[in-house]
């Protein structure tokens, strides 16, 4: 089964990515671990997203996806996998609907659906360890010693990225770029409606049955 997890910043989808691609037995990916990898390997795409990059500019959607259709046309990719946070716009889900084959496409689009105020919670709530870069949340998973990690002692920190001003302005762009996907997958029939608000294990066992 070919699937793509939609969702908000902060919505879940890295959490249930790895789960349900192993629930399907097919593997996962996002386009940030792709890039990763496209940089470390120092290929020519990783080098020209690179060059975007650096000049704090958008990588164009032509590069992020030749990176994706790259990897799913990688042997056992094809018929089974699980995108994490892409497509992000309407242009990017045509052009993989076109790579897959004309009638075909993906086969479920997963919508994990979280209101604004519940995302400001998460995202803006959340610390790392500045020595090991361990991850807490001030709410849902605090540290033992307020301010310092249980591993290793290190400050906890707030990344600049997860102040309200940032996150305010991340939730505005995907409304803006990817929220569109919504209505696009919906009139192909694909979209399923998740509830992202419940507990981990909830929204896991929503998802599952979603495309059992």
């Amino acid at each position: 089964m070919r699937v793509v997890l939609l969702g908000p910043p902060g919505a879940g989808k890295g959490t249930h990515a790895a789960g349900l691609a192993a629930a399907l037995g097919v593997e996962r990916v996002s386009s940030g671990d792709l890039f990763r990898e496209h940089q470390r390997k120092d290929t020519e795409l990783g080098r020209l997203a690179r060059s975007y990059m650096e000049r704090g500019e958008l990588v164009p959607d032509e590069v992020t996806v030749g990176m994706v259709l790259e990897w799913i046309d990688a042997p056992g990719h094809r018929e089974g996998f699980v995108l994490d946070g892409f497509p992000r716009n309407v242009a990017q889900a045509e052009a993989l609907d076109s790579a897959l084959g004309a009638g075909d496409g993906v086969d479920k689009v997963l919508y994990i659906r979280v209101g604004h105020e519940e995302l400001m919670r998460r995202l803006t709530g959340r610390l790392v360890c500045r020595d090991c870069q361990i991850p807490y949340h001030q709410d849902a998973s605090p540290s033992a010693r307020p301010g310092r990690c249980d591993a290793c002692g290190g400050e906890l920190y707030r990344r600049d990225d997860d102040s309200p001003a940032a996150v305010g302005t991340r939730i505005r762009v995907y409304a803006e770029e990817t929220e569109p996907l919504v209505g696009y997958y919906s009139s192909a029939g694909k979209l399923e409606d998740i509830d992202g608000e419940g507990s981990i294990d909830t929204v896991g066992k929503a998802l599952a049955a979603a495309v059992a």
